[in-house]
């Protein structure tokens, strides 16, 4: 037998586990036991047969070693229990060659598929290839599988230090991409932490995919340590929502969790029991792919709304259209369609950047976080052409003015209000519908030379607005001018929540870039994690940017550990004005005292250099483009800490 044994060294150096002690060790990829008693060495099975604690752990008391757990007793040797009871633990040959340890063991049966194998590989033909999140006790069997695609290449995982900040990262990469990338956790508290960046991914209508692991199907219902029911507890944040049993269709299960997080652009969640995950597949399991499994989403308008919405665009002569979140995957087209109507352009905060403000329709971000050039376009407009937006408040679209919304939810459509034309359909193929209608039918004027007038006027303002200075730190203004100078045009721009977040929508002139914020929830902490799936989504194709506020980088400081661990080069830009600015705003804005917003923060610099990064703190004006440029060009994951004076927004 033992010819045809596989030997592991184990240990380099039988002196690291003196007489009377033991070790816990790996052959393979077996536990074990290494015990050294009346000047032998022995391997045991590390699983005690009560309730498999780990032997090599516990201790040799009396010349009986005893489980840590319960106190269970066996020979350090022999594996056998006192008092002739049946349940002693296996025994492994062992050899010393020089000062080495081996263990031998029969050689390792080819891994059989299981129930996990099948749904990851189902999972990566749907396209889902980037996974968030963190390894423990009750996600081991699904985390082997998807090992096993990692190594194949197929996959990549990222091991956050929160699952919150997994949860933000597969938003924020569903919002980028539409299309959704997973998080992971284990059961309990490691699921539960999922729960704001899940609904922050649901209001704002980005296809996700959670992956939670559960405790044993046999322990369920008994109050076992870390059982929470996700199911129930996930119900009203989610679209699609499963506990995958040992006799589920396993690969149906993830297309359809899958299928229902692309198409409704929402939330799905999958949870697996701890003995599913490696359970054995059906011989007859095979993985499924999307191949004609969804449906293209190039809806056509119904012909009547279309041709309402064409004779309202005949007859305008200062048409605006208004783009949201909702059409970035349009932005080009959209833009094609104002050039040919000569309408002028804005967006929602959400829609920040989806047209550029050196376009020359381009009039910036409408609403509270916006330019007095967009607010000015609207109230002079004679049409309103609203594509993929939601009304919301923050946005303050007039109902004033005569209205066609399009949109791919038809729930969506006419939601706050009544609008003139409610157009149910795909932004791009609805365009071109109007555009090969409105072909020399049109009759608006060419509002360029008004939008650069106007344009004239703000900037004229901010430069104003630059003079201001304060003892206390720099102002916003400035900041975002550098940014505006520096900042690589083809960034993804991650922004966080509060005044930071203001300034940036009224301050920063976008070009090129994409912008990611957390829109209706409005989630402080939001832009560190959202860069990193910002960057599992672009790679080294763009670079990407994170903006925040100190009360917001406090959230998930310890991702900057995880950008140096898997060499993300996000670069962020903290404005620390030791406070929660925003909400200092509020208090004065509604005749409350300012109470309990002051923040006492670390040397955010100092912290990121200590994490691997670089960093750099400044608090003089005249070191702000310096600073920030030596940011930018780093090779590496980079901060920039920014003293900044609260009042100066």
């Amino acid at each position: 037998m033992e010819k045809n044994l596989v030997w592991h060294k184990v240990l380099d150096n039988k002196n690291e586990i003196p007489e009377g002690r033991v070790k816990t060790v790996t052959a393979g990829h077996k536990g074990i036991c290494l015990t050294h008693f009346e000047g032998k060495y022995s391997a045991l099975d590390n699983r005690c047969p009560h309730q498999g604690g780990p032997l090599g752990e516990g201790s040799i008391e009396n010349g009986l070693l005893r489980c840590p757990w319960h106190g269970w007793d066996f020979h350090p040797c022999t594996g056998k229990p006192p008092g002739g009871f049946d349940d002693g633990v296996e025994v492994f040959p062992v050899k010393e060659e020089g000062e080495a340890i081996f263990v031998g063991l029969e050689k390792e049966p080819e891994p059989e598929a299981t129930v996990s194998d099948i749904m990851v590989e189902t999972m990566i033909n749907w396209g889902v290839t980037k996974v968030f999140g963190m390894v423990g006790h009750s996600n081991l069997g699904f985390a082997d599988a998807m090992k096993r695609q990692e190594q194949k290449g197929k996959l990549n995982f990222y091991g956050i230090r929160h699952e919150g900040a997994a949860a933000f990262a597969a938003s924020a990469y569903g919002k980028l991409t539409g299309k959704p990338a997973a998080c992971f956790t284990i059961a309990g508290p490691g699921a539960t932490n999922l729960f704001t960046g899940m609904w922050d991914a649901k209001v704002d209508r980005a296809p996700f995919l959670a992956l939670t692991g559960q405790v044993a199907t046999q322990v369920v219902g008994t109050g076992n340590f870390q059982e929470v029911d996700l199911v129930q507890a996930f119900n009203s944040v989610t679209e699609f929502n499963q506990r995958v049993q040992s006799d589920s269709r396993h690969a149906e299960l993830m297309s359809l969790a899958i299928k229902h997080a692309i198409l409704r652009r929402d939330v799905s969640h999958l949870t697996f029991p701890d003995e599913v995950q490696v359970r054995k597949a059906k011989s007859n399991a095979l993985p499924q792919s999307p191949e004609n499994r969804i449906t293209t989403l190039e809806i056509a308008p119904p012909k009547q709304m279309a041709d309402k919405a064409i004779e309202l665009i005949k007859k305008a002569k200062r048409p605006l259209i208004i783009m949201g979140h909702g059409a970035r995957a349009h932005k080009k087209e959209i833009i094609a369609f104002a050039e040919n109507l000569n309408a002028a352009v804005v967006t929602t905060f959400k829609g920040k950047g989806l047209i550029g403000d050196n376009h020359p329709l381009g009039c910036g971000v409408l609403g509270r976080s916006g330019t007095p050039i967009a607010s000015w376009f609207m109230n002079e407009a004679d049409l309103l052409i609203v594509l993929g937006a939601s009304f919301s408040n923050h946005t303050g679209i007039t109902p004033k003015k005569p209205t066609i919304q399009v949109d791919f939810d038809p729930l969506a459509l006419s939601k706050f209000h009544q609008v003139d034309v409610a157009v149910y359909g795909e932004i791009s193929r609805t365009l071109d519908i109007f555009t090969d209608a409105l072909k020399g039918s049109t009759n608006t004027i060419d509002q360029k030379p008004e939008i650069a007038k106007r344009w004239a006027i703000w900037k004229h303002e901010k430069e104003k607005r630059l003079t201001e200075t304060s003892d206390k730190g720099l102002s916003s203004i400035a900041i975002f001018e550098a940014m505006n100078k520096l900042a690589p045009k083809n960034a993804v721009m991650c922004v966080d929540v509060g005044n930071n977040a203001y300034s940036f929508g009224r301050y920063f002139e976008p070009q090129e870039q994409d912008f990611l914020m957390s829109g209706y929830l409005g989630s402080i902490g939001f832009a560190l994690p959202a860069a990193m799936g910002a960057w599992a989504a672009v790679g080294a194709s763009r670079p990407v940017v994170a903006v925040a506020g100190d009360g917001g980088l406090c959230q998930y400081l310890a991702e900057i550990t995880t950008l140096v661990k898997y060499q993300m080069p996000i670069k962020l830009i903290v404005i620390n004005n030791h406070e929660l600015g925003k909400i200092s705003k509020e208090q004065r804005a509604g005749e409350f005292d300012v109470w309990q917003t002051s923040l006492s923060n670390p040397n955010f610099a100092e912290y990121a250099i200590s994490c691997g990064a670089w960093g750099k703190r400044i608090t003089e004006k005249e070191e702000l483009e310096t600073a920030m440029q030596q940011l930018f060009e780093q090779p590496k994951a980079g901060l920039l800490e920014i003293i900044a004076d609260v009042n100066l927004i």
